[in-house]
């Protein structure tokens, strides 16, 4: 069989978690080419705007690369609704753990666009003031949205030792992706805090995106693009499917020809797939 682009990604990121003369058998049995360089500025433009309904944590995997280029994709990503991470591109703001220094802006977007202006009740009152004042999701979100630098998380987490902050803020910080974990787990535990999260596709890592959600096929499309979109936490997800992999396909080319044959119409998570196609095979 041929697979098409997408299966063809999707089955050619798990080739590459076994030995290289065996992937090269396998691609012959199903139809695949050989994998070739890829221009990573080309590509990273490329990227399909329906990339904009990733878990919320891809993203910032992304800006963790401090890397203006990849910094100006993501801006495509973003809904105008992501203000404060909008904010922090096109003021430098690093993510990559333990980084100081900003970051360059890439020049067409410090051309084109100007970060949203200050919203009135934070300039009145103050960030803290103005969380607090918050009594609906929509003042919530305006006021987090001022919530952007590293100083502004250990301000935040400063007043809500002191005094919690009120519910529609804490839901509204818990369910950005920059919010650090360590805050969120300080917000505490609540079903419906919870169930947001999870909603917004807040993940622990990539490890736990490559064998906790599903469909298969998209998870390995987005997987297949960590080199260009991720390439620091890439090999986490790697990492964390290579031994089944190994285990169950190897280079059994039956068993990689029924996870091409499976791949589009499979529901369930990338492990479960592999686990089906070893033991169809």
């Amino acid at each position: 069989m041929r697979a098409d682009i997408t299966s063809g990604r999707a089955v050619g990121f798990l080739l590459g978690l076994i030995d290289s003369e065996d992937a090269d058998r396998v691609r012959a049995r199903v139809g695949l080419p050989r994998p070739v360089p890829e221009d990573l500025q080309e590509v990273r433009y490329g990227l399909p705007r329906d990339l904009s309904a990733l878990p919320a944590s891809v993203v910032l995997w992304m800006l963790q690369e401090d890397d203006p280029d990849l910094n100006a994709v993501v801006w495509r990503l973003l809904s105008e609704q992501d203000t404060a991470l909008r904010r922090a591109i096109l003021d430098g703001v690093p993510f990559a753990p333990g980084r100081l220094l900003a970051i360059e802006v890439d020049p067409v977007l410090r051309r084109d666009y100007e970060a949203p202006p200050v919203p009135d009740r934070v300039a009145r009152l103050g960030l803290v003031p103005a969380l607090r004042a918050s009594t609906s999701m929509a003042e919530a979100r305006e006021a987090a949205s001022m919530v952007y630098r590293r100083e502004h998380w250990q301000t935040v987490a400063e007043a809500d030792r002191e005094n919690s902050l009120p519910g529609y803020v804490r839901w509204a910080l818990c369910v950005r992706p920059d919010c650090p974990p360590s805050l969120r787990a300080q917000f505490g535990s609540h079903r419906k805090f919870d169930f947001r999260v999870r909603q917004a596709g807040i993940l622990a890592g990539p490890a736990e995106y490559a064998t906790g959600h599903g469909p298969a096929l998209d998870v390995l499309k987005v997987l297949s693009l960590g080199q260009v979109m991720f390439p620091r936490r890439v090999t986490e997800a790697e990492d964390e499917l290579r031994p089944l992999v190994r285990d169950h396909l190897g280079g059994r080319e039956e068993a990689w020809a029924v996870l091409a044959q499976l791949v589009d119409t499979f529901h369930g998570t990338a492990p479960e797939l592999v686990l089906t196609a070893g033991a169809i095979a």
